[in-house]
């Protein structure tokens, strides 16, 4: 999972608790750990058995990439075999967090992303990379073009979708609460091309709590999204009842980045003042906490995220 966007130029306070990358896939935390130690074999294995389910791919991958010797290791591995495109993806993403991080120069990054992208074109994990790292750091026309190259490869790619809202919600920061913002065009235009079963349903809700992000920071909305009207509005009204609606059908629980939707919607309901299907959502995510919406605007999230269950669970 990519680092929460920066909130507009405001300080973050550091997360007391760990939130866990990995949620609820057993075989990748396991594979981190490994890989924490220097034994790169269990994530080839891991890498292997993931095969072209790009979301599954770029999920474990991104978190893999987050281990602090991950690059280094990734290195070993290609030294073993010079045309694993795993090992490939691995070091291009792991130097992508690292210039994230300020340890790296964006070049190498870039370089190592297109690498990566050679010698596997139809993976659009090398560019999930690529699109990570100009979305914090490059030019809007080159975003546009990375998320395209994503696209290319695999329509519906989840991670690359929230990225793209996530950009898009902070255009015209400073223009106030617009109805008509573009990111929920973007957003209800996404939903509706994906398949039936997709979880891209629930992105109007993560373009609701995106532009909620902005509006907060610039001062257009208050800090505690649970006494913002932004929630409460009819357009936000119809979002959340539609993507509520969808998943109390949604038979497919084996989507990797699931738990990062249920975390928007039980946000957006807590926030609507809807306790009884925000209970229903905190059950369902268990202890699978993410930073992104709790965090927002500028809050430490697990604290946030544990209030709110709270008054969720006492409410139903």
């Amino acid at each position: 999972m990519s680092p929460p966007p920066p909130p507009l130029g405001r300080g973050r306070r550091r997360a007391a608790h760990t939130l866990d990358a990995a949620l609820d896939d057993g075989e990748l935390a396991a594979a981190r750990t490994a890989l924490a130690q220097g034994r790169w074999q269990t994530t080839r294995s891991l890498l292997a058995r993931t095969g072209d389910e790009w979301d599954r791919r770029g999920h474990r991958v991104t978190v893999l990439a987050l281990e602090p010797h991950a690059a280094a290791w990734a290195r070993d591995w290609l030294l073993a075999e010079p045309d694993s495109g795993d090992a490939a993806a691995l070091l291009a993403l792991a130097q992508v967090q690292r210039a994230l991080r300020g340890k790296e120069k964006p070049v190498r990054a870039r370089e190592a992303c297109h690498a990566a992208a050679a010698l596997a074109p139809a993976d659009p994990t090398p560019w999930l990379g690529l699109l990570m790292l100009e979305r914090a750091l490059g030019a809007e026309e080159e975003v546009f073009r990375l998320f395209g190259e994503v696209r290319g490869r695999y329509a519906d790619h989840h991670h690359a979708h929230h990225l793209m809202v996530a950009r898009l919600a902070e255009r015209h920061a400073d223009a106030g609460p617009d109805p008509l913002h573009e990111v929920y065009d973007f957003a209800n235009g996404a939903a509706d091309r994906a398949p039936a079963d997709s979880p891209l349903a629930i992105l109007p809700v993560v373009a609701h709590a995106e532009r909620y992000r902005v509006l907060a920071a610039t001062g257009h909305e208050p800090a505690d999204p649970a006494v913002s009207g932004h929630w409460t509005g009819r357009r936000a009204r119809q979002v959340m009842k539609a993507a509520f609606d969808w998943w109390l059908e949604w038979e497919h629980e084996g989507h990797p980045r699931r738990l990062v939707d249920l975390n928007f919607l039980a946000h957006a309901k807590v926030c609507e003042g809807r306790g009884a299907e925000a209970a229903a959502l905190f059950h369902r995510i268990g202890g699978h906490v993410t930073p992104v919406p709790w965090s927002y605007p500028d809050r430490d999230p697990y604290p946030a995220f544990r209030t709110a269950r709270a008054g969720a669970l006492g409410t139903a």
